[in-house]
């Protein structure tokens, strides 16, 4: 006999609750992110999870059960061939979510769920982060210094002068 589900239930039926959720995970596979309520995104991140690791299988058996969830085949096949190989080392953790604030209107808290990006561009970003800083670094202390230079100069050259006059 099936029992509800525990945790926050998103209103509606049973039956309402798995189509809504089946379509928030098919547009986060189309997309890779998605702007929803907090309560969604919450819900929503084991359901994408499970059926991402379904699509690490790669197998019918698992392609036919994600199936089931998601219709449409097209997005099933981009799971399958482009997302699910991203995840091939990673053992969970697929997903993301991040609070942006209440909604405009009725300020019912929001979040922005995303796919995980693969460890390598994760480390690239990273990489280009440091180096930017270190450049910014050194911009500013050779302009630091070129300032106290021109400071030097312009103090040396009062100097100069009542030098001349006496």
């Amino acid at each position: 006999m099936p029992k509800p589900a525990k945790g926050a239930r998103l209103g509606g039926s049973a039956a309402h609750e798995r189509l809504l959720l089946a379509n928030l995970a098919k547009q986060l596979f189309e997309h890779g992110r998605i702007t929803t309520t907090e309560a969604k995104a919450r819900r929503l991140r084991p359901v994408a999870e499970r059926l991402i690791t379904k699509a690490k299988k790669g197998d019918i058996h698992n392609r036919r059960l994600v199936l089931q969830t998601i219709t449409d085949k097209g997005i099933v096949h981009t799971l399958f061939t482009e997302i699910a190989p991203r995840y091939s080392e990673r053992p969970g953790g697929y997903t993301r979510i991040t609070k942006i604030g209440g909604r405009r209107g009725d300020n019912a808290p929001m979040a922005v769920i995303e796919l995980v990006e693969g460890e390598i561009a994760k480390k690239a970003t990273v990489d280009e982060a440091e180096a930017a800083t270190k450049r910014a670094v050194k911009e500013d202390a050779l302009k630091k210094d070129a300032s106290t230079e021109a400071e030097a100069v312009e103090d040396a050259k009062p100097a100069d002068e009542a030098s001349k006059d006496a």
